[in-house]
């Protein structure tokens, strides 16, 4: 017999395993099915899977070779003395309230062949001595110190802690404050099942989480990487009545800090509330030294209760015990549900003999998982009595109930629920002559079970983490270098967590980010971003001098990747804009942001090229031998985009030298308009209007301020386009300015071809069928010739009775006076409407 006794973290647990892989056989008793789970994974990594069982009250893992039994306490055999080592842990919880008769009872009765092992605090010791005589005590010093660190904000607890609340509703609540200052938190409690438990563990021990959130449940059973305990508060309601935790309690917490030969840290937290939310100089004290006063006594009950009657069990029951050092323990809830049901005729009609009251003991042992108090769990207890007091339950009942309990939708409290609840019925299938088809129905549960705790993870890991933010919380420090940034489809993921867009050099915050989160993440853009713009700065300064740089100009904004990156503003002329750099790319390194503005200049001057022929007309009109007429017609031309009205235009003014001037130049002077052809495209036409528009010259638009087709075709409806640069008005349609000029150059041929001398006396007729391959109608015809200065002569009709052909329209021109621009779209006097409508007709014979 031994009794290694100590705090914690002094490596009792693992003195434990060594001594039971020594032996031929031997069980080890632990306080919670979490910790006989995570042992058993352990002894089947040394001893293999065949060779170990798992004994818990929900779960039995059992091959027919098993010599090594893990289990907990109530499930761990007592009366056998065939395995050589049997071990109990945490025995000091023989003080325990609900439980502490059970782990009396085992340390009284639970022995090994050849060793025999009690784990506990150090407290238990005179309880050991007095009890078990021949008993070696083993006192183990704790591994690391444990020193008090004082109160400190939420704010201020440092990564790697462990906050402790005693209510759902504060460890909620901190957890959520966590989540949105420092990434969120793993949440540990009671309610949750060893498989979430686990999960919610796995997260703080990877890293993706720095801060625990608990009830006291992690006191016992966790080996954490925990370096600082906060309290949230030092009281707690035990069932039974609210208190302030003792000594040996809080120690219990606080020992999660510093494991194996790190120290750790404990203290409280401030703004929590109460008058007891601050450690006592002696409880201080006691915890870093380790001096608790001794267990005086351990709660008993009878093991080997009689079955005659319920009377007599539950006399045997309440019987105190006769032996010093342990005293009757407080009613359980097993005892209190046996008295509870002992009132119920119905209940006691149905226990004759020994045999059945047994049966019913076993029935109303089954644990209170879902925490409803006496008498919620008692009326379940009735239900599954009315049941098991006729045999096995069916496998369809169980089945279905279990069925019922197979969903995975609910909020955190609804799935707690529902775990609590199949936990039942699963300690129920592992009963071995409760349930028919034992083996599929307990599997049935515990996949369930899997199920539901996935869930519940998955709803606590959604709600109170927040992995981005706990990514860049970890990583906005000295290691920032450290960072995987990368970007996917203009997503920017730090970590693989997305913190936004990028969108040319433009970074946007992520906009499903809470508010509280877009400091941060604007924080995190700054400092990882430069390194990933630089990389993109260079990419495009290449493709620019390539000549592959997908690059656009509208509205004098130069834009990348859907994002600003530069804008024009006036120059010294309209064709000489300056390109002004957009602040975004201030966050790209000096080097690489020179490079690249210089390149995007050299592009800017590549893009304008269309407007070369532009260009050479504001360079001739500071020529100092174009004279003041010409001077200012080049200039009107370089304001208007390179077409203009011939009247009011100063052409007639000019001498032949600077007429010869202007034509080497590349300027048209047509009967109507004066225009470059090389203007009559939508590209340059797009490029002038932004320039303009940027030098604050007004430049025509389409109806609604539409911008120019993407085609110039020779003609347009004038009822959708009243102005539009490069084209003639006509009425009801617009003309293109070169088109206009060809018809009419086709004119004075025919004219002159039929009078062989330029005099105006002599008529001619026309063919129409260039005017009609352009789409022109022959009204528009009609009025483009006679503002030409060409007028029709109409034809005599044929005299009553006479048949044939008409006679053809017939033409003569008069030079033109030139009317006022506003002119050009007013509609033809009365008089000349049906002339052009019998015009129409003899053209369309």
């Amino acid at each position: 017999m031994k009794a290694v006794l100590g705090p914690t973290n002094t490596g009792k647990t693992h003195l434990a395993i060594e001594r039971l892989c020594a032996h031929s056989s031997g069980a080890i008793g632990f306080p919670l099915r979490l910790l006989a789970r995570e042992v058993y994974d352990r002894v089947c990594k040394i001893k293999g899977e065949k060779s170990v069982a798992l004994i818990t009250g929900e779960e039995r893992i059992e091959p027919k070779e098993a010599r090594y039994l893990l289990c907990t306490v109530e499930a761990m055999p007592v009366t056998e003395r065939s395995l050589a080592f049997v071990a109990i842990d945490e025995a000091q919880l023989g003080a325990d309230r609900e439980r502490g008769h059970v782990f009396t009872d085992r340390l009284l009765h639970a022995r090994g062949r050849e060793e025999t092992m009690i784990l506990g605090s150090a407290t238990l010791e005179p309880m050991v001595k007095a009890l078990v005589p021949d008993v070696e005590v083993v006192t183990r010093p704790r591994f690391s110190t444990l020193s008090h660190a004082g109160a400190k904000k939420l704010s201020r607890i440092p990564p790697r802690s462990a906050i402790v609340a005693f209510s759902a509703e504060q460890v909620y609540a901190i957890a959520e404050m966590l989540r949105r200052f420092r990434g969120g938190a793993a949440v540990v409690m009671g309610a949750l099942s060893p498989q979430t438990r686990n999960a919610q563990v796995a997260l703080y021990q990877s890293g993706e989480v720095d801060y625990l959130v608990a009830t006291d449940a992690i006191g016992m059973g966790l080996n954490l990487d925990v370096e600082h305990v906060a309290f949230a508060g030092l009281s707690k309601f035990d069932g039974q009545r609210h208190r302030r935790l003792t000594t040996s309690e809080m120690a219990q917490i606080a020992g999660r800090a510093g494991r194996h030969q790190k120290d750790g840290t404990f203290g409280t937290l401030t703004g929590s509330g109460g008058h007891d939310s601050e450690f006592e100089p002696d409880e201080v004290y006691a915890i870093e030294e380790h001096r608790f006063p001794p267990l005086t006594k351990l709660f008993w009950r009878d093991p080997e209760p009689r079955f005659d009657s319920v009377a007599t069990l539950i006399s045997d029951l309440e019987t105190p015990p006769d032996r010093d050092g342990l005293v009757l323990g407080p009613e359980a809830i097993d005892l209190a549900v046996l008295k509870r049901l002992a009132d119920d005729g119905t209940v006691m009609d149905s226990l004759r003999g020994h045999a059945m009251v047994r049966r019913f003991w076993e029935v109303c042992r089954l644990p209170d998982f879902r925490q409803q108090g006496v008498e919620t769990h008692s009326r379940f207890v009735a239900r599954l009595w009315q049941d098991l007091r006729h045999g096995e339950l069916g496998a369809d009942y169980m089945a279905q109930q279990i069925a019922r309990l197979d969903l995975t939708g609910g909020d955190i409290d609804t799935l707690q629920g529902r775990i609590a609840a199949i936990r039942s019925w699963a300690y129920i299938a592992q009963r071995p002559d409760w349930v028919l088809a034992r083996e599929e129905m307990a599997a049935r549960a515990r996949a369930v079970e899997a199920r539901l705790s996935d869930a519940l993870h998955g709803k606590l890991t959604e709600r109170f983490i927040n992995r981005r933010t706990a990514v860049l919380m970890k990583k906005l420090g000295p290691d920032a270098g450290l960072l995987s940034v990368r970007l996917e489809d203009a997503e920017v993921l730090v970590e693989g967590e997305h913190i936004g867009s990028l969108h040319g050099f433009a970074f946007q915050v992520d906009p499903a980010a809470r508010l509280s989160d877009r400091k941060l993440l604007l924080a995190a853009a700054e400092r990882h971003l430069p390194g990933l713009l630089q990389s993109r700065a260079e990419a495009l300064t290449a493709a620019v001098h390539e000549g592959a740089a997908p690059l656009t100009l509208e509205n004098g904004t130069l834009s990348w990747d859907g994002g600003k990156i530069a804008a024009l503003s006036p120059g010294r002329s309209l064709l000489a804009p300056v390109l002004v750099p957009d602040r975004v790319l201030d966050a790209i390194p000096a080097p690489a942001r020179k490079a690249l503005v210089a390149a995007l200049e050299a592009w800017l001057v590549t893009a304008l090229e269309p407007l070369a022929p532009l260009a050479k007309l504001d360079e001739a009109s500071r020529a100092e031998d174009a004279g003041p007429d010409l001077r200012a017609l080049l200039i009107t031309l370089v304001e208007r985009g390179g077409m203009i009205a011939r009247d009011g235009s100063g052409v007639d003014r000019i001498d032949k030298a600077r007429r010869t001037m202007l034509a080497k130049l590349g300027v048209r002077v047509g009967a109507l308009d004066l225009f470059l052809p090389a203007m009559l495209r939508p590209g340059p036409i797009a490029l002038w209007r932004q320039l303009a528009k940027i030098a604050g010259k007004e430049a025509p638009r389409g109806e609604g301020g539409s911008e120019p087709d993407a085609a110039m075709p020779p003609t347009m409806d004038a009822t959708k386009r009243h102005k539009a640069p490069g084209y003639r008005n006509l009425g009801k349609q617009l003309l293109r300015l070169d088109m206009a000029e060809k018809l009419l150059r086709e004119a004075h041929e025919a004219r002159s071809a039929a009078s062989g001398h330029k005099g105006p006396s002599r008529s001619f007729s026309l063919d129409p069928a260039r005017a009609v391959s352009m789409g022109l109608t022959t009204a528009s015809y009609a009025r483009l010739l006679r503002f030409g200065g060409f007028q029709a002569m109409m034809p005599r009709p044929l005299p009553d009775g006479a048949h044939g052909a008409p006679a053809p329209v017939r033409w003569r021109w008069r030079p033109p006076q030139r009317e006022r621009e506003a002119e050009v779209a007013r509609p033809a006097p009365r008089q000349s409407d049906g002339a052009f409508a019998a015009l129409g007709e003899l053209l369309g014979r």
